[in-house]
């Protein structure tokens, strides 16, 4: 059995009644060459409940109170070293989130937003994400290809497997 030390994280799918979907700008070399556009979230503390981490996450990021209980739509393990600084990799589970538009502005300073490379807030319309051209990439991978699942299919009935 492996002892690899995975970082536990929950993500929310935040789509408005558009389908657009709210995504957080990552720089991800100093530079701020390269953006990595992924749904807010983050780490789950020690002891702490994924549901609890998620509404905990969208709070300090986006400003977003999430009273229901999300469906659990995609799960996520990446092992690969370095992915997640001090960590062999992630574990990233996916909750769809139904809200009106709005401004995102959580409760963390723009220092503190810096600290975990955030750089900025969009919101996406899906054929933006499917043709997109430029430098920065989407997480995960082939998010056009499951959110255009997600929007034609609905919920599914168990959390999808996905990949990078």
């Amino acid at each position: 059995m492996s002892s690899a030390r995975l970082r536990h994280a929950v993500r929310a799918i935040v789509l408005d009644a558009d389908d657009r979907i709210l995504l957080c700008g990552h720089s991800v070399t100093e530079s701020a060459a390269t953006v990595v556009w992924a749904a807010p979230g983050g780490g789950i503390e020690p002891a702490e409940e994924p549901l609890a981490a998620l509404r905990r996450e969208l709070s300090e990021e986006i400003g977003l109170t999430v009273e229901a209980e999300p469906p659990h739509i995609w799960h996520q393990e990446v092992h690969a070293p370095g992915h997640a600084p001090g960590f062999d990799g992630v574990v990233n589970d996916f909750y769809l989130v139904r809200t009106t538009s709005f401004t995102p502005r959580g409760a963390l300073t723009d220092q503190q937003l810096a600290a975990e490379n955030i750089t900025a807030f969009r919101w996406w319309r899906l054929p933006d994400i499917s043709g997109y051209r430029g430098a920065d990439l989407f997480a995960p991978r082939d998010l056009a290809a499951l959110l255009q699942a997600l929007i034609t299919d609905g919920i599914p009935r168990r959390p999808v497997l996905l990949g990078l």
